[in-house]
């Protein structure tokens, strides 16, 4: 019986934007993603119980929140303070199960996630998620929204995933964005992060 989760690969990304819409940003936006290539355990097979794959969403919530965080350059010690969005995501490879993918992102992977971003009362709204079941090169775009009050409306935004020859049929690709700050020049009305109780883990 496989117990141990095999990577094939890691990919990080950081994305800076300076300007937008003409103007020079005050503080560029920067979002983070990093990304995980691993063996899918129950490829071409059903079984019943995927705890299996909640320890391995374990794994990968500490990885690829750090992982990010290091694409930052934001350490341990100051993001509770500086990360203000975040999101996971998963493609499950065309072996797999869509609930392949729930089971790595869902149990276990946000409660690592959140210890390695400050722990659960820095992070008080869920982590917004995406999942799908795709060939290889296929791309899944992530939902962020802020770490304190999902209806922050100026951090609603998404990042896309994807990795050209991944995830193959018996692979999966996990992710975990992260950013520093909202949408560039976010103006729409709406709650604003000040305004955000962070109690219920909406509002």
């Amino acid at each position: 019986m496989v117990t141990d989760m095999k990577i094939r690969k890691m990919v990080v990304t950081l994305e800076e934007t300076l300007t937008e819409a003409g103007k020079t940003l005050e503080k560029p936006a920067r979002r983070a993603l990093a990304m995980a290539v691993i063996e899918n355990p129950y490829a071409g097979t059903y079984v019943a119980d995927l705890s299996l794959l909640y320890d391995f969403g374990e794994k990968l919530g500490h990885l690829l929140t750090t992982k990010a965080l290091e694409a930052l350059g934001i350490s341990r010690n100051e993001a509770s303070q500086r990360i203000e969005s975040y999101g996971k995501g998963a493609i499950v490879g065309d072996k797999g199960e869509i609930e392949h993918a729930h089971a790595l992102i869902h149990p276990k992977l946000g409660k690592t996630a959140r210890i390695a971003l400050g722990g659960a009362e820095h992070c008080t709204a869920i982590i917004p998620s995406s999942a799908k079941v795709g060939a290889i090169g296929s791309a899944l775009d992530i939902p962020l929204h802020y770490k304190k009050g999902a209806w922050v409306c100026s951090h609603w935004d998404a990042m896309e995933v994807r990795i050209p020859d991944a995830p193959r049929s018996d692979e999966m690709l996990v992710a975990v964005a992260l950013t520093d700050s909202g949408r560039p020049l976010a103006r729409i009305a709406g709650l604003q992060k000040q305004d955000a109780k962070g109690l219920d883990g909406l509002r």
